[in-house]
């Protein structure tokens, strides 16, 4: 029996539920193909065989699979050039005038995927700013999908995936041959960890970050959910700090955020809010 338009709505309901990924109707084609391994996991057959054992008893490890499955996890080494680029020339040595004092960096990669864009950042500071290498310098990746976090954690790559915006002289500087797939150098490795979090739900982050990449992702979310995440990322962003989002998007928040135009790409720096604390207590260190 073929999946109903309303086994396909409840699914939808699954993911967002899970996730805040806000599925169109037209993507539900895609359910057939990304919960084949779940299926054989859970000894069904069938999508409309899923949906109704889940109606059945609902199971909050099949629900969280459900919506890690259909999450979209498209990205590359050094993706769009621009950003990094910006990091490279303006941000990152302006918060290394600020943080003098404290030596310590703390970066975060929201929604990281697979872990290139963490990786291209740890690349960026290793080749450029020699001066790090007696600061304390963190990369937090975070990604809902277990799997993909699995990925970054081990940092290892095929060929197709290298050869996505790696530069040839990075490649065989930062990363070595482990039988047909590349692996990131253990300098890297160190500066970055990952982690399995859902943007949308559970506790928010305690940190102050210097920087926070959060990009092509909120194009997923309904205006609510990227207010609400906006707000988050405002109270864990150093009140000097930076924030990067994809070239597509922009902050609902223009009492939160100020955009700031540069000859190659845009970033945004948080504003202070009077009755946030957190946001008034100065640089991130």
């Amino acid at each position: 029996m073929a999946c109903t338009e309303a086994d396909f709505a409840y699914l939808r309901s699954v993911v967002y539920e899970q996730s805040a990924n806000k599925l169109d109707a037209s993507r539900d084609y895609l359910f057939e193909s990304r919960l084949q391994r779940l299926l054989r996991t859970t000894g069904l057959r069938t999508l409309d065989g899923l949906v109704a054992a889940l109606r059945r008893q609902p199971d909050a490890a099949i629900k969280r699979s459900i919506a890690e499955a259909m999450t979209i996890n498209e990205t590359s080494f050094f993706r769009d050039h621009a950003p990094f680029e910006m990091m490279r020339l303006e941000l990152i040595p302006e918060l290394i005038r600020r943080r003098e004092s404290c030596r310590r960096l703390r970066f975060w990669s929201a929604a990281c995927s697979t872990g290139q864009e963490g990786y291209s950042l740890a690349m960026i500071l290793c080749e450029h700013f020699p001066q790090l290498r007696d600061w304390r310098v963190e990369i937090i990746g975070t990604d809902i999908s277990k799997e993909v976090i699995a990925r970054a954690q081990a940092g290892r790559y095929q060929r197709l995936e290298v050869n996505r915006g790696l530069p040839a002289r990075l490649l065989v500087k930062y990363m070595h041959r482990v039988e047909e797939e590349w692996e990131v150098v253990p300098e890297l490795k160190r500066k970055c960890r990952f982690h399995q979090r859902n943007l949308c739900s559970g506790p928010m982050l305690l940190e102050k970050y210097d920087g926070i990449l959060l990009r092509n992702v909120m194009l997923y979310f309904s205006s609510e959910t990227r207010q609400r995440l906006l707000r988050n990322l405002h109270r864990v962003l150093a009140p000097d700090g930076f924030l990067i989002l994809g070239s597509s998007e922009q902050p609902e928040l223009p009492g939160h955020f100020q955009a700031v135009v540069q000859h190659n790409g845009c970033y945004y720096k948080p504003l202070p809010q009077r009755f946030d604390m957190d946001s008034a207590a100065g640089p991130g260190c």
